[in-house]
């Protein structure tokens, strides 16, 4: 049987995390300090004093949360799993602790990836919204109706659906006539995953070929296929490709199970993911690590 480490995405910030290991771990330490040299700011004193408002915009928490992960990860001393997967964001820093790519670079992309986002869309434009306790296949046919896009599948019952606002508040209409227990935005600034993210697809790929990829050292689950990936060029296009698509969690999920996983250990701040496997599969042991 195999072992798999997974990483959250944007969503998964509070004020203050990672300061206990900065102050008390020389490896976490490193880490911010990298973070912070990439960068050419101090994001380490948003991440651990805020205010949370300027944490959340999405230039500070893509990194930040990448950061805090991979200095969790680091700080434990853990040897590396058979797999590695990230849900949005959280793919780049699956691919840092995999060792594909560095996590000065990876810091670097993830600004540049939250500036782009949020460049795509002017503020209110655009709306993320939650569907919950309807399947994807429904979920899928209303937004054929209305031109919108799927963002996320995480689980069965729960699927995200991003677009324009003038778009999105009618799917959300059709969605609840259609059955849905609820459906909610979600508090975030841009829409993501979505077509109205074409200008910061472009804008990735463009910076992507200044970043070196190495071959990780063990496969990665990608948000596009939900299938392991290893080859650099592959990787380059699936991060190109999920500023667009959805990410295909629940799928991800189901191919673990089929891997061969048993064991997974969520990595970064909150325990989203961990809640999401559980209502996939309860084929795998999951842990949450706690430093």
């Amino acid at each position: 049987m195999a072992s798999i480490y997974i990483f959250p995405g944007q969503g998964a910030q509070t004020v203050g995390m990672g300061y206990d290991l900065y102050k008390n771990n020389t490896s976490a330490r490193a880490v911010f300090d990298a973070v912070d040299g990439a960068l050419g700011e101090e994001l380490s004193d948003i991440i651990f004093n805020g205010p949370m408002d300027k944490l959340t915009l999405t230039a500070n928490v893509q990194p930040a949360i990448m950061a805090t992960s991979i200095a969790m990860l680091r700080a434990a001393k853990l040897p590396m799993a058979d797999y590695v997967a990230g849900h949005s964001l959280g793919e780049y820093t699956a691919l840092c602790a995999a060792g594909a790519i560095s996590i000065m670079d990876t810091a670097k992309i993830l600004r540049i990836r939250g500036n782009a986002m949020q460049a795509a869309a002017p503020i209110g434009a655009g709306i993320t919204a939650v569907v919950l306790g309807l399947d994807i296949d429904t979920v899928k046919q209303v937004c054929a109706q209305f031109d919108t896009d799927v963002a996320n599948d995480n689980c069965p019952g729960q699927v995200v659906i991003s677009g324009l606002k003038e778009k999105i508040e009618p799917t959300m209409a059709a969605l609840t006539h259609a059955g849905a227990r609820r459906v909610m935005p979600l508090a975030l600034s841009v829409p993501v995953h979505c077509r109205v993210q074409e200008s910061a697809a472009k804008a990735i790929k463009q910076a992507l070929e200044s970043i070196e990829i190495q071959k990780p050292t063990v496969p990665i689950i990608s948000n596009k296929t939900a299938k392991p990936m290893t080859d650099p060029d592959e990787i380059r296009d699936a991060l190109v490709y999920q500023m667009t698509h959805g990410v295909r969690w629940r799928e991800s999920v189901l191919n673990m199970v089929d891997l061969g996983i048993d064991n997974l250990t969520e990595i970064g701040p909150g325990n989203v993911l961990s809640g999401l496997v559980s209502r996939t599969t309860d084929k795998i042991t999951i842990n949450k690590l706690e430093i």
